[in-house]
């Protein structure tokens, strides 16, 4: 079997040097995420980290590096039958998938979801809300700079982690009624977050008005030209706390990382809601990812 253990902070470093030269993937292989979300472990092989994730089912989340991929899959395939799983990979973009097609004809089948795919924004587009598209997002974001002239934007700090905290916290537990405990869970991703903050990378923000919190957001560079915004809520009594936070952390991000030129906004889950807000900012591109189930033989 694969020799896999725990994701620790201290594989950040390492991680981040196997990406070098890969190939762009999804907002699920950026290290916060694979760090801070579900029971994922890691394994390095011949200049690949390979993965074995378990959340309702487990599975192989496509390795990430550079060389020939071959013996890699071959050795999770191995893994697999060892430990009489069926093989699922997962996070596999179009190339992957015709990479493996070309590899391994006729013993894969494939399966895609949009709810899974990545909303992917000019970073311009989200700073300057420029052109008629935007029109009614400078609308929303005027309307609450006229209601509250004094806002600020602040990043984290220890000054105001306390706030932010508290003001999160209220917005999941005034959600518990309608959760399911997938609520729950976000919540105790939000702790983790915020405990391994620094160590993450992460760049927070926090939109306050005379010293309230009204909306926060955090994420960290997930390439060299792209940014992956992990988390952002706001108050829903604040008219305009969406935009305005979106809107800061867009010019926020691309002042400290002049580099950036996208920001991915993550998945919408399916959640119907969040895909008609995501859409309504109108993406550059949406990453399109697939699932590889090996074939049963008959």
């Amino acid at each position: 079997m694969i020799n896999f253990k725990s994701i620790e902070l201290a594989d950040k470093t390492i991680y981040e040097n196997y990406k070098q030269g890969a190939a762009p993937r999804g907002c699920e292989m950026s290290f916060g995420n694979l760090f801070l979300w579900g029971d994922q472990k890691i394994a390095y092989i011949n200049g690949y980290a390979v993965f074995f994730a378990t959340f309702s089912k487990s599975f192989y989340p496509f390795p990430v590096g550079s060389g020939d991929i071959k013996p890699i899959i071959d050795e999770i395939i191995l893994d697999s039958k060892e430990r009489n799983l069926s093989l699922y990979l997962t996070s596999i973009t179009e190339e992957m998938k015709a990479e493996l097609e070309r590899l391994y004809p006729d013993r894969f089948e494939f399966a895609t979801t949009e709810n899974s795919y990545d909303y992917v924004y000019n970073i311009d587009d989200l700073a300057d809300l420029s052109g008629k598209k935007y029109h009614k997002k400078r609308t929303h974001l005027r309307r609450f700079m006229t209601e509250h002239p004094d806002y600020q934007l602040e990043p984290f700090s220890r000054d105001n982690i306390d706030k932010i905290k508290s003001m999160v916290e209220k917005w999941y537990k005034d959600r518990q009624a309608e959760s399911t405990g997938e609520f729950d869970y976000e919540m105790e991703v939000f702790r983790r977050a915020i405990d391994n903050f620094d160590g993450l990378g992460l760049v927070g923000l926090a939109l306050m008005d005379k010293g309230e919190v009204l909306a926060v957001t955090f994420g960290s560079k997930m390439q060299d030209d792209t940014f992956d915004v992990h988390f952002e809520k706001a108050r829903t009594d604040v008219d305009g706390a969406y935009v305005a936070i979106n809107n800061g952390y867009a010019k926020y991000v691309r002042e400290k990382f002049p580099e950036i030129k996208y920001l991915d906004r993550e998945e919408d889950m399916g959640i119907e809601g969040l895909r008609k807000a995501k859409l309504s900012y109108y993406p550059h591109h949406r990453i399109v990812k697939y699932t590889a189930r090996e074939k049963i033989k008959e």
